[in-house]
């Protein structure tokens, strides 16, 4: 593989989402990651319809590139193992938790005793400082526990729910791709790794509270908690004459174009409350809920059209259906197909963006259970009897 990571190498001991996706992203720009699952597999890979088993969905979108080394952790030879591989690795990262991982010997010390220039990265449910510490977290929990959705519910109404989207497990993940590569930035410069803790609850709350702590930012505060903007009521699609759409002028320019494009060019001198950005944001109910009258009127494309011609932020809402059609996804290749030696033909989305110098390859399969084991132990320094004797005594699994 190429990349711009292409040379650095790391252990996955990860599961679900969370943890896999933040080593995905290390994946996609060429950095070597070897994925430790148990002899069972991680669970992701037996979720959702697939046409083999072993091979979900989800775990096939999160798994690009990875290799699969299949080793019971509880016996102290698959230990040995993983710490064995640490001494050529440049990073470790796992979403278990640290209690799990110190009851395996696999805790920050024994990884720094074979490789300290190892950076360590640990993604919790809560900071080790606090009393929730040994809580279990999944996405759910953690999004009731950060406000998420009571935010919906004070929103929209009805019922507090979940995003339907597992979010905190993405918001950090990524983020602890962030702190993975700092750590290793880091250990480049100074030759020391480090042990690097990423708590969901705190980061989330960070995530949904900087939008809206508000005037509760000073003290003494200056305002209520929230965003006005944010959880206005009228802040969703609005509806056309034959469907719905994504309209929004922020700026004083972008509103004096909206209002003249849809025939009410001078509301912004005889309307106070929407002149300028101060007051549309004190009275954002209200200028949505015109809004909303006036784009019922036309049809979906005639907008479009409209607000395009006049410079208006508007974009057409997708359905999980019909994104795949999207004419710019298709202009820049967004959707790739490849042959999976498992699934067959399959869809998968590579890694966004470019790179002028180091560019990544494209999308690779995700890898069955064990498909790595022998070459990893090899290159580890087992020998080929030693690796037979790991297998037979069910230590180590392989693909075949």
């Amino acid at each position: 593989m190429g990349g711009p990571l292409a040379g650095v190498r790391i252990i996955d001991i990860s599961t679900i989402l969370m943890g896999p996706l933040a080593t995905q992203v290390v994946a996609d720009l060429g950095a070597e990651v070897i994925k430790i699952e148990s002899l069972g597999g991680d669970d992701a890979r037996h979720v959702g319809n697939a046409p083999s088993p072993g091979i979900g969905p989800n775990f096939i979108h999160i798994s690009r590139w990875k290799k699969s080394l299949a080793v019971d952790l509880k016996r102290p030879e698959g230990r040995e193992i993983v710490l064995r591989l640490a001494e050529t690795c440049d990073a470790m990262l796992s979403n278990i938790r640290p209690a799990a991982l110190g009851r395996l010997g696999l805790d920050y010390a024994a990884f720094k005793a074979r490789n300290p220039k190892l950076v360590y990265v640990s993604l919790v449910g809560y900071g080790r400082g606090g009393r929730y510490a040994a809580k279990p977290a999944y996405d759910d929990l953690v999004q009731a526990a950060s406000g998420i959705p009571m935010l919906v519910q004070r929103a929209l109404g009805g019922e507090p729910r979940y995003v339907p989207l597992a979010l905190a497990d993405r918001i950090v993940g990524l983020q602890g791709t962030n702190m993975l590569l700092a750590g290793l930035l880091n250990a480049q410069r100074t030759g020391v790794g480090q042990e690097v803790e990423l708590p969901m609850f705190e980061t989330m709350v960070q995530f949904v509270m900087g939008e809206h702590l508000g005037g509760q930012s000073y003290d003494p505060p200056t305002g209520p908690y929230g965003y006005p903007r944010l959880l206005s009521p009228n802040r969703k699609p609005f509806a056309t004459r034959d469907g719905y759409i994504g309209v929004l002028p922020y700026n004083d320019a972008q509103w004096t174009r909206f209002f003249a494009a849809t025939g009410h060019g001078d509301l912004m001198t005889r309307d106070e409350r929407f002149s300028n950005i101060g007051r549309r944001a004190a009275n954002i109910d209200a200028l949505y809920g015109l809004v909303a009258e006036i784009l019922v009127e036309r049809s979906t494309a005639e907008w479009l059209r409209i607000l395009e011609e006049a410079d208006i932020p508007a974009m057409p809402l997708h359905t999980l259906e019909s994104i795949g059609d999207d004419p710019h996804l298709k202009d820049v290749g967004f959707f790739q197909t490849i042959d999976h030696p498992l699934a067959g033909r399959m869809r998968t989305m590579p890694q966004p963006g470019s790179w002028s110098e180091t560019p990544i390859d494209p999308a690779g399969p995700a890898p069955a259970l064990g498909q790595h084991t022998r070459s990893i132990l090899a290159e580890a320094g087992y020998a080929d009897d030693e690796v037979e004797r790991l297998i037979g005594d069910g230590v180590v699994a392989t693909a075949d």
